[in-house]
């Protein structure tokens, strides 16, 4: 019996397939990242204080604070000052219930669910809120451990919950807290549409930080008792429930330099104020060390990279960023490459590992406050020292270490 032709296309795909296997079982991803201490620091904006003394201001009529963070960056978005700031002011009986958002944006599978459990068990144990739900706004978007509630059915319920607890005359009053482009906004509009039966939008949103600049005035998410739609989302409880959309908050300072390259990629501050280019091959060297097959495949290479140039030429030929004369425009690229990523188009990542240990120690160092950024300077420069003195020391302990040997 004749053989089948095989067609050239084929044939390359083969080779390729051949090739991407081959190089992927000889690539070695980097194990670190050398972050630049010259990098931004800080993106703490003048309306971000502003914004955080009013919410103190507003504490007296608040029976409940929702608190917003990335999933992406599970720890790395928890803000110490703006939990400390609101925890300072709040009677003990305060709700609180903490939505961490774009989870449909994280990785599926085991990695992802172990990170929700891990997450939930930490704050339900120790008391940090009385519900922990996960948002998405993706068609991937979990449901919560629920077969039959979606996402933010789910977090309507748990307001409704605190509501009947509360029972007050006013209704309840809600804060929804969190860093810049946490999904706040986005969260008030998708209770506001499912409690209020499709009522109008009521926040602005946008895919940067910084478009909710000052506190909205009360939104009312969910109707007075006798009032609903006859359905258990449209359903009123007592007379009321008003939630006020707030402004990010970003820290002062962040210490850590790989943070503030995480929080960027995410979104967190403004775009451009780290380096597209540095924040694409911060981008390559997570996707490396997750699954690099994805982008391998989407930009048509043969094998895996951890040459930034190399990833950011392949972008730049299969999207078209092209500068003239054909060379690659590798700063257009960086930038579609960290955009396409935020939409999820460009492989799945977690960039904060969460373990206990890891929890632990951002308990460890909320529990340290904020530093300011002259506090901040003050302490690097102080380790600093510490370190240049150490290295004198060793150094100066191994010359005599090789004079007596």
């Amino acid at each position: 019996m004749a053989s089948t032709p095989i067609s050239a296309a084929a044939l390359a795909a083969a080779k390729n397939a051949t090739a991407f296997t081959a190089g992927r079982a000889a690539f070695s991803p980097r194990q670190t990242f050398d972050v630049s201490p010259n990098i931004p620091r800080s993106f703490f904006l003048g309306h971000h204080h502003a914004g955080l003394a009013r919410m103190r201001q507003t504490l007296a009529t608040v029976g409940l604070i929702i608190e917003c963070r990335d999933f992406r960056v599970p720890i790395t978005s928890w803000n110490p000052l703006l939990e400390q700031s609101l925890a300072a002011s709040s009677p003990a009986e305060r709700a609180r219930i903490i939505v961490y958002t774009h989870r449909d944006l994280g990785p599926g599978g085991d990695i992802s669910e172990t990170a929700a459990a891990r997450l939930r068990a930490f704050h339900l144990e120790s008391r940090h809120a009385q519900e922990v739900l996960f948002t998405g706004t993706g068609p991937s978007s979990p449901n919560n451990n629920s077969s039959t509630k979606s996402p933010t059915a789910s977090l309507l319920a748990a307001i409704k919950r605190v509501a009947r607890e509360r029972d007050s005359l006013t209704g309840l009053r809600a804060l929804v807290v969190g860093m810049p482009n946490a999904g706040k906004s986005t969260l008030l509009n998708a209770l506001r549409k499912r409690g209020m039966n499709g009522a109008a939008k009521a926040a602005r949103t946008g895919a940067n930080p910084g478009v909710t600049r000052r506190l909205s005035s009360p939104v009312r998410i969910v109707r007075a008792e006798g009032r609903g739609g006859g359905e258990a989302d449209t359903d009123g409880v007592g007379e009321g429930v008003f939630v006020v959309d707030t402004p990010g908050v970003f820290v002062p300072y962040v210490s850590d330099p790989e943070k503030m390259l995480k929080l960027a990629l995410v979104g967190c501050v403004k775009d451009g104020l780290i380096p597209r280019e540095t924040l694409a091959d911060y981008l390559l060297y997570r996707l490396n060390l997750a699954d690099p097959a994805e982008y391998v495949a989407r930009l048509g290479m043969v094998a895996p990279t951890n040459d930034a140039a190399e990833f950011l030429g392949a972008v730049a030929r299969r999207v078209g960023k092209l500068a003239r004369g054909g060379g690659a425009n590798y700063d257009a690229a960086a930038e579609w490459a960290v955009q396409e990523w935020r939409s999820g188009g460009f492989g799945r990542v977690l960039l904060d590992d969460v373990t206990p240990e890891t929890l632990a120690r951002a308990v460890e160092e909320a529990k340290e406050g904020s530093l300011s950024m002259n506090q901040a300077r003050k302490k690097e420069k102080e380790a600093r020292k510490a370190r240049n003195e150490a290295k004198r020391l060793g150094i100066a302990g191994g010359g005599e270490g090789d004079g007596c040997a």
